[in-house]
């Protein structure tokens, strides 16, 4: 997913209501907290101004993709963590497997990227394959 495509679904997810400012503020505040950096420390390390950070912690202002980027980077948490829950991405919850790939902290974002995205091309071409003999198709 490029830049753009990311900036359309938040765009869409703002349209639709689907963005929760207020959750998606407490749980930046909440990483924040947890990795034990005050709100001039975060925005400093993230490149945004601490009186935007403060709003978007507030629930007041709408961040960017770009944004929620620089954040997860300067919190060493996943992107794609800060962006389902902004409603960016739509959250799979039957795959622990995406959710584990996310939650890595040995993983950096590129290869988290690429793992989920070499799951999904397993998951469509499993579903597009015709199903396998299992053995006790075979031995009757």
């Amino acid at each position: 997913m490029d830049k753009k495509q990311i900036g359309e679904k938040v765009d869409q997810a703002a349209s639709t209501g689907r963005m929760k400012l207020g959750e998606l503020g407490s749980f930046i505040r909440d990483q924040r907290k947890a990795a034990r950096l005050s709100l001039r420390k975060l925005s400093d390390q993230a490149g945004i101004s601490n009186p935007y950070l403060s709003q978007i912690e507030r629930g007041l202002r709408k961040p960017s993709a770009e944004i929620l980027q620089s954040i997860a980077k300067a919190l060493q948490i996943s992107a794609e963590t800060l962006y389902i829950r902004a409603g960016i991405l739509d959250e799979r919850r039957d795959s622990d497997t995406i959710s584990a790939i996310l939650q890595d902290p040995y993983l950096s974002e590129a290869h988290k990227r690429s793992l989920v995205e070499i799951y999904n091309n397993y998951l469509q071409l499993s579903a597009e394959a015709p199903k396998a003999a299992t053995v006790k198709d075979v031995t009757g």
